[in-house]
């Protein structure tokens, strides 16, 4: 299957081979379709129809994730919309432009082919079943670029938007279901790129560079920076956030490749990928016990014996607190709640999505979330080459779903640089929190040490553990799904 330029990139509109979720016994099988057991760790050498079978389903997912279907994505210009915590009114073109910088200097993590193979199995792709792996790269992927860069920093090549509609939108009616149109903006800030037949026979090496406009001035420094930071999550075995390793942690839970993924096991994939990363003696990360934030915990965290003697004796911080926002489907009393949070500067994102299906959510407008999509399958890139293009890691046609598709299982990402900013942190997401109708709170900040907080596990619990996802909002006497279930991927 021939690939499509990201800049033309259109979000996959694709539906599930299986509507039922798998039951404990079937774990086996994923969202999209199995992977034969003799090609799982530790059942020994693959058999020639097993790995028939796995060349078939590469193939498959290969096309299905490597098509793209051709939408816009309407954005109101009379509404603010919010993206990491920062507001834009698409009243102006200079506004447009602001966001743009901004959306496409977010990373973008998606399927891969043709990396190495994966060990303990025949695997050369994550397609069809890494999506969660991919929502969780990006959301570590934000705090690091939040840790590391200005904070005024955007990628100085980042493209034009594409396939999106600023418009006047009015209340719906019957007569009119969607919205008085407008004239778009000039088409300089979003120009529609041609895109080829992908069964035309195009290769990548003729690609169509998508147009550029100008944005940041180049700083040699913080690009090379960039680029570092993109190598780290390269479908390589070395890369230290890359699906490889992601996958070698995931062990330690029970997971294989090939299984789903939680968005709770995820975050404790993260924490410890970057405990096991040398780069990062100064940055850790707390993942939430029982949606609760132990204080305590964070601050032994952070004031790692080893840096107290130094002038800066704190670590920067990423906190990641798995919940659950409802039983089978998302609660409404919490939508003003995320709402909220994702209004703060601190919040880096949600790794969640819509049922059988992973996202990673950076923002919203009206009733909309905004988000970054995996599902699109492209070739893998060699990180591991001084100048590798950056392209293809950068997404420049924003999506939207409403916030009534959302699942209610996902894990929200904060940052925090120094002492201060954890303190500022815990006061801001606390209100932001007690805008809930509901009785108990999505999560909660309190004093002292969980019960299960330990140096070696650095925020508590082990990764095999289900984090109680559901005891935060007082619903496992009323849901009927077991506390050990983990959030389902398309």
């Amino acid at each position: 299957m021939n690939s499509v330029s990201p800049s033309a990139v259109q979000y996959i509109v694709g539906g599930d081979a299986h509507e039922d979720k798998p039951s404990a016994q079937s774990r086996r099988q994923n969202g999209h379709g199995s992977v034969p057991d003799g090609l799982r760790e530790g059942s020994g050498e693959p058999d020639e129809v097993d790995r028939l079978k796995a060349k078939f389903m590469s193939a498959w997912n290969n096309v299905k994730y490597g098509w793209t279907v051709k939408s816009k994505t309407t954005f109101n210009k009379t509404s603010p919309l919010i993206l990491l915590g920062q507001s834009y009114l698409f009243n102006s073109e200079d506004e447009v432009d602001r966001f743009r910088q901004v959306f496409v200097s977010c990373l973008w993590l998606t399927y891969r082919r043709e990396f190495p193979q994966l060990e303990g199995s025949s695997l050369t792709t994550d397609c069809g079943w890494g999506c969660m792996l991919r929502s969780g790269q990006m959301l570590l992927a934000q705090g690091l670029l939040r840790h590391l860069m200005p904070p005024d920093w955007k990628w100085a090549d980042c493209h034009l938007l594409t396939d999106v509609d600023f418009e006047v939108l009015k209340p719906h009616s019957p007569s009119r279901p969607a919205g008085m149109s407008l004239p778009s903006f000039s088409s300089s800030w979003t120009s529609p790129i041609s895109q080829r037949d992908p069964s035309s026979g195009s290769s990548e090496g003729h690609r169509r560079t998508p147009p550029r406009c100008p944005a940041a001035s180049h700083e040699p420094q913080l690009e090379a920076l960039h680029r570092k930071v993109v190598s780290w999550f390269g479908d390589h075995p070395s890369a230290p956030f890359g699906v490889h390793q992601l996958v070698e942690l995931g062990k330690e839970s029970g997971k294989r490749a090939g299984d789903w993924y939680g968005p709770s096991v995820v975050a404790h994939m993260l924490r410890n990928a970057v405990a096991r990363t040398a780069e990062f003696h100064n940055l850790a990360v707390y993942v939430a016990q029982d949606c609760t934030v132990y204080k305590g915990d964070v601050i032994r965290l952070c004031e790692s014996p080893l840096t107290q003697e130094l002038s800066d004796s704190w670590k920067s911080v990423i906190i990641l607190v798995p919940v659950r926002l409802g039983g089978e489907s998302l609660n409404p009393s919490y939508i003003e709640c995320v709402k909220n949070i994702l209004r703060l500067k601190c919040c880096i994102g949600i790794i969640g999505g819509k049922p059988k299906h992973s996202l990673f959510f950076i923002g919203f407008q009206d009733e909309q979330l905004l988000y970054l999509d995996p599902h699109y399958c492209q070739p893998v890139v060699d990180v591991t080459q001084g100048n590798f293009s950056l392209e293809s890691f950068h997404c420049n046609s924003p999506r939207k779903m409403n916030f009534s598709r959302m699942d209610p299982s996902c894990t929200i990402g904060f940052y925090a640089q120094t002492k201060s900013d954890f303190e500022s942190l815990c006061s801001a997401v606390s209100e932001a929190l007690s805008s809930s109708k509901e009785k108990y709170p999505i999560f909660t900040f309190v004093e002292g040490s969980g019960p299960n907080y330990g140096l070696e596990g650095q925020s508590g619990g082990s990764m095999d553990a289900p984090a109680n996802i559901f005891s935060c909002n007082r619903m496992s006497r009323n849901n009927k799904r077991g506390s050990t279930d983990e959030f389902v991927l398309l």
